[in-house]
């Protein structure tokens, strides 16, 4: 049986050359000592493009001076790098979150290396990609090398994140925790939504979710619910009680009956304890879990996802604040259509009503430059924490109505006067 090649940080990073584009597995998983060993090589190197979605770290390739080197590629935006895309280091790629591997497959943009983090080969020679599945296996599939930090401590997940250690080039090993996200105590605010949130999901729902304060919050809302099922992009450690407790069981899900269907997950160590080895949960391709013709199969698909702001005729910003791109697109679209084609199925927007800074997020019209990422013929479900409005079906004028009734008091006023000037 072939064996891996281990060599050095310094040995591994000497595989890229300049001019090359480099993707790196991202989330918990972010393989950080390839990518800080490749940023020592700045002045070696010359145009490398580092492709990713949402990584953890430092990402010192956004960072002077390596930033002269190194330009990021997104197609999702953390904290870390928003700065580069937001500037001459880099760019975003709008794009739902289930076609990304496309541009790997049909070679709009063809990988010269991928950096990932697996797990130490099995017996026969397997390794995980731990919980980022994603599109790592579509990068994998297609890149001219796979450098691979082999870490001890990486979870072996069930599902499609197994690879054999012939698909990798070669190695370096680590023994080091992955990334951990623990989540804030909730607001006021938070609650109120969640608690809102919570008596839209029905008993047998299949639960889409986030992470963050409102998630968390439906999730803590759900205990009473009975049978509920999860195929989702991402998870985190919301769901363990409600799994201890037997309220998530997925036994009324059409897909992977009994199974919790994801293509990522970060959260605390706990939660990586539960995943590891752990047959009920499946890691699949984002081709698949975000595959609307596969989510709406499932009953009472319950999507919820968030908002910047939202105009009174529904339209839903959710990845710009203007033209400073925020975040990404990711998924939203995918699940939000996903489950309004679900028997029984809901489509939630859910969002404070104004923000940190006292601007409300129910507004007139988008702010200049901003994107689009849910159309207001998506949208169904808004709800703050003044209440819950179905548009589905409404006019424009009963959908400014409805949205300025949940908006924030001091603001319902501005709002009307507004409705009768745009919307005749």
């Amino acid at each position: 049986m072939k064996s891996l090649k281990i060599v050095s940080p310094q040995g591994a990073v000497k595989e890229v050359k300049s001019k090359q584009r480099v993707f790196v597995q991202g989330a918990a998983m972010t393989p950080n000592l390839l990518i800080d060993t490749l940023c020592e090589r700045y002045n070696d190197l010359q145009d490398i493009e580092i492709f990713h979605m949402h990584t953890e770290g430092e990402a010192w390739y956004t960072k002077e001076p390596y930033n002269k080197t190194f330009k990021t590629n997104s197609c999702f935006v953390g904290s870390n790098v928003r700065g580069a895309v937001n500037s001459n280091s880099g760019s975003y790629i709008p794009i739902f979150l289930s076609e990304i591997h496309l541009l790997f497959k049909r070679n709009i943009l063809a990988l010269d290396v991928a950096f990932i983090q697996v797990s130490p080969p099995d017996a026969h020679g397997y390794c995980s990609l731990g919980v980022s599945v994603d599109i790592t296996l579509a990068a994998i599939q297609t890149a001219k090398k796979v450098i691979a930090q082999v870490n001890r401590q990486v979870p072996r997940t069930h599902g499609d994140g197994i690879i054999h250690i012939s698909q990798i080039d070669i190695a370096v090993e680590v023994d080091q925790p992955i990334h951990t996200y623990h989540i804030l105590a909730p607001s006021e605010t938070e609650l109120k939504i969640g608690r809102y949130v919570a008596e839209l999901v029905e008993d047998g729902a299949t639960l889409q979710m986030g992470i963050g304060g409102i998630p968390n919050v439906v999730l803590n809302n759900l205990t009473n619910h009975k049978r509920l099922g999860i195929h989702t992009e991402m998870f985190s450690d919301g769901i363990l009680p409600l799994i201890e407790n037997g309220v998530i069981t997925g036994e009324e899900k059409t897909v992977k009956t009994g199974k919790l269907v994801t293509c990522f997950a970060i959260g605390s160590q706990k939660l990586y304890d539960f995943i590891d080895d752990n047959p009920i949960v499946h890691f699949k391709e984002a081709a698949y879990t975000n595959d609307t013709a596969i989510i709406r199969k499932n009953p009472k698909v319950t999507a919820i996802n968030s908002a910047i702001e939202i105009d009174l005729t529904g339209q839903v910003c959710a990845d710009t604040i203007g033209k400073y791109q925020f975040s990404g697109v990711g998924g939203q679209m995918d699940f939000m259509r996903g489950a309004s084609l679900s028997e029984g199925g809901k489509a939630i927007i859910a969002l404070p009503s104004i923000t940190n800074k006292g601007f409300s997020k129910i507004v007139p019209y988008l702010k200049e430059g901003a994107g689009v990422t849910t159309t207001r013929a998506h949208v169904h479900y808004i709800v703050t924490e003044y209440g819950v409005v179905d548009l589905f079906g409404k006019n424009l004028k009963q959908r400014a109505k409805a949205l300025i009734s949940i908006a924030h008091p001091n603001y319902r006023e501005e709002l009307e006067k507004t409705s009768f000037e745009l919307i005749k």
